[in-house]
């Protein structure tokens, strides 16, 4: 009798396990098809991105940028005052 009643809780204890397996192996599939998914997300998200990522690159152009018009606008007033000055001692 207490072997039956063994068999029958070992029985009942391995059903209960596989009955688990089965439940993680269905979520462990399910989760690699959202991950799935996921990763097509992740790709055009980082695509729809990568404009926000290069503004350093394009600040860093616009500084340069900035800096030789800074750069031609000082030496244009340079040129402006010598012509001016040779042209107010010409007129003298």
């Amino acid at each position: 009798m207490w072997w039956t009643l063994g068999f029958v809780v070992a029985g009942l204890v391995v059903a209960v396990v596989a009955a688990l397996l089965i439940g993680i192996l269905m979520q462990a599939r399910r989760i690699q098809k959202l991950a799935g998914a996921a990763v097509g997300l992740v790709g055009e998200i980082d695509a729809n991105t990568r404009s926000i990522w290069a503004l350093t690159q394009t600040n860093q152009v616009a500084g340069q940028i900035l800096e030789g018009a800074q750069a031609i606008d000082r030496n244009a007033g340079e040129v402006a005052a010598a012509l001016t000055g040779a042209a107010g001692k010409e007129a003298a």
